[in-house]
């Protein structure tokens, strides 16, 4: 039986204030870094149109071959935008790392900058678009990975549906995702592996594709703290093993 999927939400001010006051009165978990790098993501929030498609960095010739890194990820979403949305990316195959993955813009922080600095600065990098520390509407949890980073994701509000011109170093394709697709009926999903006895989460998306930590995490708590105001805490959860290099 095909999941229950919410109407889109409404990209407007009252939308903007109801994250922006759950994220304030919510006391935001630092992890110390402890010799692990730290790195910035962007969740940013846009406008959307019912029935927008991927956008490939050049357009005459859309997309690659993955890496053999890609494993299971299909990279077949589809249907997934309308009104208020996030946007996401999968990540390009010829990255070193995490290749062919599905990711916020984001990355490093590098010397001298901060989380909203870099990640204000990676959105620009990866998908052309530019914002400002006005634009940062809160912070979620700080979130340990395996691969030796702690991340903090920055929200932004991006004041429409945005131009996006994603980097063919960097992107495979980017999408904008409605925020009601968080909202599901099958969403969050949670699995057991051998590896770990904390549960690996995942968020499906479209009729396919399943994104997982740290993205998932992330994307669980802008679901659970930014729209339905829960605190529940997301870090405990796992990422998949493909994940942890």
């Amino acid at each position: 039986m095909s999941p229950a999927v919410p109407a889109p939400l409404t990209y407007d001010s009252a939308l903007r204030q109801r994250i922006s006051e759950n994220l304030a009165q919510h006391e935001r978990r630092v992890v110390d870094t402890e010799g692990r790098r730290h790195a910035a993501v962007a969740v940013v929030l846009v406008d959307s149109e019912a029935g927008e498609g991927r956008i490939d960095p050049d357009p005459a010739t859309p997309g690659e071959p993955l890496s053999a890194d890609a494993h299971e990820l299909e990279g077949r979403m589809v249907d997934v935008s309308g009104g208020a949305a996030f946007l996401l990316s999968r990540r390009s195959g010829r990255l070193r790392a995490h290749s062919g993955q599905w990711a916020l813009p984001g990355g490093r922080i590098d010397e001298g900058e901060d989380a909203i600095t870099a990640a204000i600065r990676e959105t620009d990098e990866e998908l052309g678009v530019r914002l400002d520390p006005e634009d940062v509407i809160g912070l979620l949890d700080d979130y340990p990975t395996r691969s030796g980073y702690v991340i903090t994701p920055v929200v932004l509000w991006g004041g429409g549906p945005l131009e996006l011109r994603p980097s063919p170093d960097e992107v495979l394709a980017a999408y904008r995702v409605g925020l009601h697709q968080l909202l599901r009926s099958d969403s969050p999903r949670f699995l057991d592996i051998p590896e770990s006895d904390r549960p690996v989460v995942q968020i499906p998306l479209g009729d396919t594709d399943r994104v997982h930590a740290p993205t998932g995490a992330v994307l669980l708590q802008l679901r659970r703290l930014g729209l339905e105001g829960d605190s529940t805490r997301v870090d405990d959860l796992e990422q998949p093993t493909f994940a942890w290099r």
